[in-house]
């Protein structure tokens, strides 16, 4: 009788039915390193297999690094019948991992452009903010880098990117500060140039 279930994340093969590849001894090693450093026994029960699951779940984190957020801009479509209005994509969810502590940045993205002559896949501006996003960040350089790879890949009249995202590493250690956002913003073309721009931009963010 087969199982219902499929395979586990300790199970060599996942749920395509390829096989996961080997975790590398020395970083195994890393792993029972921090545990035993942090007060706990690697070669117990419940953690055997946690330096496993520990870096398959870090290289999944860090997808980021194996793509070009930019190639999700590769394909562009002209024929808009004349539109020449923001385009907006808003309250788009996303996980980070902050660089200086390794702890989860959650929070959500705006990101906004004045098309010039293309427009893109809507879906396409996540696929960019996520590949950014899934490599050790911290959030000023995040919303430079996606604004920056719109306005490059585009050529758009305007780029605008607004993110509010929770930091764990002032939320969970250090100060211990829950419930407190931070909101970084950047500015491209005629939304950093015109005011009115800026003002509408804004508030169809939820910003104004």
């Amino acid at each position: 009788m087969s199982s219902l279930v499929g395979p586990d994340e300790d199970s060599p093969i996942d749920r395509s039915g390829d096989r996961k590849p080997p975790v590398p001894e020395d970083v195994q090693d890393a792993i029972r390193t921090l545990i035993r450093w942090t007060g706990d026994d690697p070669t117990r029960e419940g953690l055997i297999d946690t330096p496993k699951r520990v870096a398959r779940a870090w290289k999944e984190y860090c997808l980021g690094y194996e793509e070009d957020p930019s190639y999700h801009l590769s394909r562009v479509f002209e024929e808009v019948g004349g539109y020449n209005e923001i385009v907006l994509l808003k309250d788009i969810p996303f996980q980070s991992h902050c660089e200086h502590h390794m702890a989860p940045i959650i929070g959500k993205a705006a990101i906004a452009y004045l098309p010039n002559d293309r427009v893109v896949g809507i879906s396409k501006l996540a696929r960019v903010l996520h590949g950014f996003a899934r490599r050790l960040q911290v959030q000023e350089r995040l919303t430079a880098e996606v604004a920056d790879c719109i306005w490059e890949h585009l050529n758009p009249q305007g780029v605008a990117v607004v993110i509010e995202a929770s930091h764990s590493c002032m939320t969970a250690r250090g100060v211990r500060t829950p419930g407190v956002g931070m909101i970084t913003s950047r500015m491209m073309g005629t939304f950093l140039e015109d005011q009115r721009s800026r003002k509408e931009v804004l508030s169809l963010m939820g910003y104004g």
